[in-house]
């Protein structure tokens, strides 16, 4: 390994951890101050700035923050927090379940965070330790990312996928039942095989003891919806049916339109933008509002991060093709669950899982000969997709950190190695399932 590539390594590495200690928009400031490096610094070629991810994110963070202004989010909250209330004793199965099928819905993880205090407070009434429920509902909602039919890492990895025969619509079923399966058995290895139970827990008891623990509440404040909650959430629900429809009527494999007038990045974008349109007119809200959400702002912050690490991660990734392909043909090939196995770990430097299949996908194909006439390999990536969801292992993810600031039991904690805590053997165990079911379903699916 020549001097110039060990520092190209080291600045690669360098970026995303400094990145990571600056934490929120920070990872993709410093993602961009890596590419600078490596192209003025280091000579290497800029990568391809991901636009048509950006562009992604922006139209559905756009229509998701004017459901939320006209109290959508607050009416599926109230719903959620409805089934959690009614089965408590479920509070295992049900917390994955409902943040799961949020992200699924509005194609962000961030809708977790609404949970969280519902989460903890029926787990203490039910001595279950806030941990075990929040950790898997967390990673869960992370998870969700990779089957989502409005996120962008999965429209994303369907644009790569398609010219080979793999459409939009066999990946949402491909992509659906793996994954949520894989959380469910998690959630079902965590409840059997795991002490459970909070008063076991010493730092609970000295909270307890010190009374730092709020008494669990039965029931919570009832959240006042606005005259347009319900309707928004149709709006936004009857949109991304239409999104599906397009996309499988546009697919070269089962599609029934023949002339393309839009493609599906541009449908996803213009349909997006069209259903914010119907929002903001029908619900009757003011425009001016709409960047003061929370929804905006961590759009903004994901735009920013995809941006600057996605463009990182593209630049040193194409300066290496032909060792990235010697290395992928020779090792993935002989042990095809290695791929999953890179995603992960990229997935937990970039921080983002659209970044993420952004950056390594591409190379991916083309290190393992895939065609149009060669399409042996395509299980292999399909089946591993689900590992890039590994934001979970470095603790400073916003829903994680949210879960450990929101339980005043305790239970939910990071250790002093950073790296012993409740949300890594979930996160594993859901990704390592996900991927085993999809390598089990990909080759039925696809050939």
């Amino acid at each position: 390994m020549s001097i110039w590539v060990i520092l190209q390594v080291i600045v690669l590495l360098g970026s995303i951890y400094l990145g990571v200690r600056i934490g929120g928009m920070g990872i993709g400031y410093a993602g961009a101050l890596g590419v600078l490096i490596l192209s003025l610094g280091l000579g290497m070629t800029p990568g391809t700035v991901p636009w048509d991810v950006i562009l992604i994110i922006m139209s559905v963070i756009g229509a998701i923050c004017a459901m939320q202004l006209a109290g959508g989010l607050d009416y599926l909250v109230q719903l959620a927090t409805k089934i959690l209330r009614k089965n408590p004793k479920h509070i295992n199965y049900l917390a994955p379940a409902v943040t799961y099928f949020l992200t699924f819905f509005a194609g962000t993880g961030h809708t977790a965070y609404s949970m969280i205090p519902v989460i903890t407070e029926i787990a203490k009434g039910e001595n279950i330790k806030p941990a075990i429920p929040l950790s898997i509902a967390v990673v869960a909602s992370q998870v969700a990312i990779t089957a989502s039919p409005v996120s962008a890492a999965v429209i994303a990895v369907s644009g790569f996928l398609e010219p080979f025969g793999v459409s939009y619509p066999l990946l949402l079923l491909i992509f659906f039942p793996t994954t949520f399966l894989g959380c469910m058995i998690t959630a079902f290895i965590l409840s059997t095989f795991m002490n459970n139970r909070l008063d076991s827990d010493p730092v609970y008891q000295e909270r307890l003891a010190r009374g730092e623990v709020k008494p669990s509440r039965k029931h919570d404040e009832p959240i006042i919806l606005q005259k347009g909650a319900k309707l928004s959430v149709w709006i936004f629900l009857i949109g991304i049916v239409l999104i599906v429809l397009y996309a499988t009527a546009i697919s070269k494999n089962v599609g029934w339109i023949q002339h393309v007038i839009l493609s599906r990045n541009d449908a996803i974008v213009s349909f997006m933008l069209a259903i914010a349109t119907a929002i903001v007119c029908f619900c009757k809200l003011d425009t001016n509002e709409l960047v003061n959400t929370s929804t905006f702002k961590s759009g903004l912050s994901a735009c920013v991060c995809v941006l600057g690490v996605a463009w990182l991660g593209d630049t040193f990734v194409k300066g290496h093709i032909p060792e990235i392909k010697i290395i992928a043909s020779q090792m993935i090939v002989a042990y095809p669950f290695l791929l999953a196995v890179a995603f992960f770990f990229a997935s937990m430097l970039l921080y983002s899982q659209a970044a993420t299949a952004q950056a390594l996908i591409p190379t991916v194909i083309v290190a393992l000969g895939i065609t149009p006439e060669h399409t042996a390999e395509l299980p292999v990536v399909v089946a591993s997709f689900a590992a890039v969801s590994a934001l979970f292992v470095l603790p400073t993810y916003p829903t994680l950190l949210g879960a450990v600031q929101m339980d005043d039991t305790g239970s939910t904690r990071i250790g002093k190695y950073v790296f012993n805590h409740p949300f890594l053997v979930p996160g594993v165990l859901a990704i390592a399932i996900s991927v085993a079911l999809g390598f089990v379903m990909a080759p039925m699916m696809i050939h």
